[in-house]
């Protein structure tokens, strides 16, 4: 097939009513009788272009628009009209759509804003305004484009072909004014006639800088400022004007000379750029009445391009007049610190204040003192002459700075009031004996070594000498014989405690009480006695403890004379004859226990020892742990062994001990023999008083009776702090752990 055209164009924006020809499509078959159809395919085939079957003409049938589509590519094939077969192979043409200057010029990027210094030169670069056009570059002048200035002239000017806006005039001037409003247009064509055209906006504003100086719009200035005024009080506002704005117009006040250098200063508000003047030093009417300053404005940042226009700083006098005042008494020193002991008796001289009226007349001052700062009142002030003296005992330990204010006022005029702090040091005296510096829960292995340090002691003491602490530890004379435990000074404060024997023992004496005499090594020295509890426990092989026996009290003192021992031994015999001799009552009265009596897993039995006997019992039923024995037996039938007689007067503290643990030792020997024994815990007590006992009750009406063997009011005031501590014991002592004694 041949084409009549290699390529086809057709004009866009065509508004004609015709179908616009855009080609021919011819195949050398084809003899002009009909048999030859022609077919038209690819794009905008039958919808932007249309073939005639029988001439191959091909038209435009809509309106093209370059800027959409700039050019389409179609395929044409000639055909058998009978057999609808090709006569040609399939070929293809393209169709350009050809331009026309439709589009005007656009600026993308504006509205513009930019910014350009004051005073800049001519022929600085501002800004580019660039514009584009949708017509075709390539063909014609549809696309090209020059730029021109509507508005904004003489200041700026715009290159034509680059659309760059320059300065067209020197030395524009912010503070006169400040912002340009530029119309620029982009002509396509070349600028020739019948070209489409576009305009933007470009708003031009100026930056400052530092071309002017600062200037005070008056030569001098004249304040009042009173007396009393405070120190770092402002007392006057001046201010230097500068067209400038931001750093440029930012400026530093100072006074340059006069006669209140050294009295005033001068500083600048950072808000408000003016120049605070503020007393540095305080003022008084009566010795100068007026100072004279030169005060200097000078901008904080130069350009050194504008030092030719002059001086960028500028001087005013300022007058300041000092206003009298009726002023409160003052006091020679605010603060006074002053020093006494606290062993000073009342009425003793403290030290004295000083207030005087500052003004010319001179008043006399009262004084007197702020009880609100010495509301116990351990200080008093002579109205007249200013001495304060001690109005009561003090005491360093308990205060040992007193912060005390004197007021001064005016014997006239009592609203004219001054004020003072008066700081009293209380200095120490020794009055405070030392003591040990904590609670010392201190602990003996049963195997531990004689030699063996077993706690190391500090001393704490309320008094603060001069030199430091010096403390002193040793036993009390009557126990340093004791063969148990020694005491080591070890010369810096502290002391050591060493076992003087090995193999303690439990079960023969859970807890010492080691007694410690500690003195603070003054003159004359103070000392106090202290007690350190030293419990035996078992122990590790690394000698770390395992266990050890919680009672709050020890069996017996180290160092206790034998009366007062064998006192508490007949207190705890007598105490556990009372509470088993209630036990034997209540179980000869006491029914069988039932057979849902033995449910019972807990029995805790408590017997108050001033009590009037069973009334004084306070517990769950017992009936469980005597219905247990006596069902054992029926069980088991053992052998009864009889009761042993109990001695009615024991000869020694040792015997009746010896008694009581054969008591307690038969009753676990039964329990343990017992097969029938609940595998649960409990606690039995045991008391007994024995047959024939001193100590029929142990009632408060008739203590004293029932304690003869005390032959003094001393030995009853120790059975009183130490009896309930060894029931306690005796509780201990009873506790059944299912298989042996748990100490």
């Amino acid at each position: 097939m041949t084409w009549v055209w290699n390529q086809f164009f057709v004009l866009e924006e065509y508004t004609g009513d015709e179908p616009l020809y855009v080609g021919k499509l011819h195949s050398d078959v084809d003899k002009g009788d009909g048999q030859v159809r022609y077919v038209l395919y690819g794009e905008g085939a039958a919808s932007v272009f249309a073939a005639d079957e029988k001439t191959g003409d091909i038209h435009a049938i809509k309106r093209l628009d370059r800027e959409q589509q700039a050019y389409y590519t179609l395929r044409a094939q000639a055909r058998d009209r009978s057999t609808d077969l090709p006569v040609e192979p399939e070929s293809q043409f393209v169709i350009k759509v050809q331009d026309i200057n439709d589009n005007e010029p656009k600026f993308l990027g504006g509205p513009y804003i930019a910014r350009v210094p004051e005073r800049s030169p001519v022929g600085m670069s501002v800004v580019t305004a660039v514009a584009t056009d949708a017509d075709d570059p390539t063909y014609g002048n549809s696309a090209r484009l020059i730029y021109s200035i509507l508005q904004g002239q003489p200041y700026f000017s715009v290159e034509p072909k680059t659309g760059v806006i320059r300065t067209a005039l020197p030395d524009m001037d912010r503070e006169v004014r400040d912002r340009y409003l530029l119309v620029v247009q982009a002509k396509d064509m070349i600028g020739q006639t019948g070209g489409l055209s576009g305009t933007t906006s470009v708003t031009v504003m100026l930056t400052d800088v530092n071309d002017n100086p600062p200037r005070f719009p008056r030569r001098s200035y004249q304040f009042s400022v009173p007396e009393s005024v405070l120190v770092s009080a402002v007392v006057a506002k001046i201010r230097a004007l500068d067209m400038d704005v931001g750093p440029n117009a930012e400026m530093d006040y100072r006074i340059l000379h006069g006669d209140g250098l050294g009295t005033f200063s001068v500083l600048t508000d950072p808000n408000t750029q003016e120049g605070l003047v503020t007393v540095h030093k305080t003022l008084d009417f009566e010795k100068k009445s007026s100072y004279m300053l030169q005060v200097e404005a000078s901008n904080r940042y130069v350009d050194a391009r504008f030092l030719s226009k002059g001086p960028f700083n500028d001087v005013a006098a300022v007058r300041l007049l000092v206003e009298n005042v009726d002023e409160p008494p003052l006091f020679s020193s605010r603060l006074s610190r002053m020093a006494v002991s606290e062993a000073a008796a009342v009425g003793t001289h403290v030290g004295s204040v000083l207030a005087k009226d500052p003004d010319a007349t001179n008043i006399p001052v009262r004084y007197a003192i702020d009880r609100k700062t010495d509301a116990d009142h351990y200080f008093n002030i002579d109205s007249q002459s200013g001495v304060i003296t001690t109005a009561r005992p003090l005491d360093r330990e308990g205060v040992a700075l007193h912060n005390v204010t004197v007021f001064a006022t005016e014997s006239l005029d009592p609203s004219q009031v001054g004020k003072a702090v008066v700081l009293v040091s209380v200095t120490d005296v020794n009055d405070n004996a030392p003591g040990f510096a904590a609670e010392y829960e201190a602990f003996v292995c049963e195997d531990t070594e004689p030699g063996q340090v077993i706690q190391t002691l500090s001393a704490a003491d309320r008094d603060e000498p001069d030199n430091g602490h010096h403390f002193l530890f040793a036993l009390p004379p009557e126990i340093s014989g004791n063969l148990n435990f020694s005491l080591r000074d070890n010369k810096d404060n502290t002391a050591s405690i060493l076992t003087r024997r090995g193999g303690f023992l439990q079960r023969d004496q859970p807890v010492y009480v080691l007694p410690v005499v500690v003195s603070d090594g003054s003159s004359p020295p103070l000392s106090s006695t202290n007690t350190l509890s030293i419990v035996v426990c078992t122990c590790d092989g690394a000698g770390n403890r395992h266990a050890c026996t919680r009672v709050s009290t020890p069996l017996s003192v180290v160092g206790l004379n034998t009366a007062a021992a064998a006192a508490v031994l007949a207190c705890v015999l007598a105490l556990l004859g009372v509470a088993l001799t209630v036990a034997v009552r209540r179980q000869r009265r006491e029914p069988p226990m039932m057979d849902d009596e033995r449910g019972i897993r807990e029995n805790i039995v408590h017997y108050d020892s001033e009590g009037g006997g069973e009334e004084d019992t306070e517990a769950f039923d017992v009936l469980a742990l005597r219905h247990l024995n006596k069902s054992k037996q029926t069980r088991q039938k053992p052998e009864r062994i009889p009761p042993e007689p109990v001695a009615r007067t024991p000869e020694s503290g040792t015997d009746r001990k010896k008694l009581f643990r054969d008591f307690i030792q038969r009753r676990l020997q039964e329990a343990e023999l017992d097969l029938t024994v609940p595998p649960y815990d409990s606690l039995r007590t045991y008391a007994f008083e024995g047959s024939g006992s001193a100590a029929e009750s142990l009632s408060s009406l008739n203590s004293m009776e029932s304690l003869s063997s005390f032959e003094s009011e001393q030995n009853y005031e120790f059975l009183k702090e130490w009896g309930p501590r060894f029931r306690k014991l005796a509780d201990l002592y009873g506790h059944h752990d299912g298989g042996g004694l748990s100490s």
